[in-house]
């Protein structure tokens, strides 16, 4: 029996997906699941592919068919499942083989688990997929951390199954250790931001407007067409135009508003704090995820302080759009500054102009403007996207839009934690003379922390008066 090119462990709809893309693009798979019956199912459903796959729910068995050097994909659960199902493959492995880890992990394990691999010859990737369901059995985008000697394992495999724009594979090798987790972390704050962007405007529609879900499909189909062309958009014109068969009502008026999350958006969030970078669009976007958990506080809530009034808002579809973009580009500005960040601290060296070309298809935020993006980086001068050329303009041409939206949300009664976060960080990082001056002297009160001075060099402490009673 011939061998595999590549394996791949854990048959969830992620995992059986990306198998049948492998064998899709013409390599041989081998598929192991710890329930025999998943391996079974998989394997008698294949159809057409059949002969591109394999597999067994005997571990030992399932590493016996893969080529040499091999490369094993793991699509597991994060955190403990994915450290089990190393420890199993530890003695099954040789020198040159190499664990592959593509579900979501939290950067910080895959570091850990580099480190424990490292010195015992087997090598360890860990790469960020992208796209779904749809993504994975298509073409997702693939960001790859790691060794890049071990990387070439299994290359050939992850750039053939990678989404495509314009020819070009969505894959690349990113850097070292966590850097393909890493990216793929901040792709999702990015993500919960965008999406929580969008909700927002819709609820300025469906309260402010009073639009029916119908008639907001149009103007996000509409939309589509122009400079918010996304797949996120285009997503959300389907969602709002979907009907329920049961009760033929629109399906947004009966999903319940209480928004899940899996932990990648409180990730991006932490890390962007912990290196003291500003992200507040991503905060924003897990807070009000948090806050709709809520459901029973926030029905009392509208008990004590009364329901937001409906129509109220005094807005236009099209300073909407604007208004839109403009948060959207704040958004990716924080999310690329955090990447920027911690390429530095770590020493990745991450190709930021790359990291947007590779998000151009497949991925979950791709959008028209990130060829934009990539060459405002490829420049190698962008410190931050708001000083970049092409969205000056943007931001010069949106964020009185940006700044209505928010105004007239606030006066309607229309919550919008991320449009205002975008806002605020917009204004924040275009003035000059700040009001952290009081902080610092606030600080240097309390705490003798020091402050710099305008007119001299150097770190200075004032003799502030005591406030403790004699």
């Amino acid at each position: 029996m011939s061998q595999a090119d590549i394996g791949l462990i854990g048959l969830g709809v992620m995992g059986e997906n990306l198998a049948l893309n492998i064998a899709d693009n013409g390599y041989k798979v081998a598929v192991y699941n710890r329930t025999a019956d998943k391996v079974d199912s998989f394997l008698s459903g294949a159809g057409d592919l059949s002969d591109n796959v394999m597999g067994s729910a005997d571990l030992a068995k399932f590493v016996s068919m893969l080529k040499r050097p091999r490369s094993v994909i793991i699509m597991v659960k994060a955190g403990g499942p994915v450290d089990s199902v190393i420890e199993q493959l530890k003695p099954l492995l040789e020198k040159g083989d190499v664990i592959i880890d593509a579900g979501n992990a939290n950067y910080h394990d895959t570091v850990r688990r580099f480190a424990e691999l490292d010195g015992t010859g087997i090598g360890f990737l860990g790469i960020g997929v992208s796209g779904g369901e749809e993504g994975a059995r298509h073409g997702p985008s693939i960001m790859v951390g790691g060794s890049e000697d071990e990387w070439h394992n299994a290359e050939d495999v992850l750039n053939a199954i990678a989404a495509k724009f314009d020819g070009e594979s969505c894959c690349a090798y990113l850097g070292t250790g966590g850097a393909g987790h890493f990216v793929k972390t901040i792709h999702n704050g990015i993500e919960y931001a965008d999406m929580q962007m969008i909700a927002e405007i819709y609820g300025v529609m469906r309260d402010g407007l009073g639009m029916s879900p119908a008639e907001c499909a149009d103007v996000f189909r509409e939309w589509n067409k122009g400079p918010l062309d996304s797949y996120l958009i285009e997503i959300s014109s389907h969602v709002l135009d979907a009907v329920d068969e049961e009760s033929g009502k629109p399906l947004l008026d009966i999903i319940v508003d209480q928004a899940g999350q899996k932990g990648t958006g409180r990730w991006s969030a932490i890390e962007a704090l912990n290196l003291g970078v500003s992200a507040t669009t991503i905060e924003g976007a897990v807070a009000a995820r948090s806050i709709s958990a809520m459901k029973d506080e926030r029905i009392a809530g509208e008990k004590l302080y009364g329901a937001a009034p409906k129509g109220k808002a005094k807005l236009d579809l099209k300073t909407l759009e604007k208004a839109l973009l403009a948060g959207k580009i704040a958004a990716y500005a924080q999310g690329f500054a955090v990447m920027a960040k911690a390429s530095e601290e770590n020493g990745w060296n991450l190709p930021l102009d790359q990291i947007a070309k590779i998000w151009r298809a497949g991925c979950i935020i791709r959008s028209r403007f990130l060829d934009t993006i990539s060459q405002s980086f490829a420049s190698g001068t962008a410190a931050n996207l708001l000083t970049q050329p092409a969205f000056v303009e943007m931001m010069k041409d949106s964020n009185g839009a940006l700044r209505e939206v928010v105004a007239g949300c606030a006066m309607a009664e229309l919550p919008t934690p991320c449009l205002s976060s975008a806002l605020a960080y917009f204004d924040g990082y275009r003035q000059a003379n700040g009001t952290t001056n009081l902080t610092q002297g606030q600080r240097d009160f309390f705490g003798a922390h020091g402050f710099k001075r305008y007119d001299k060099e150097g770190d200075f402490h004032h003799s502030w008066p005591s406030l403790i009673e004699k």
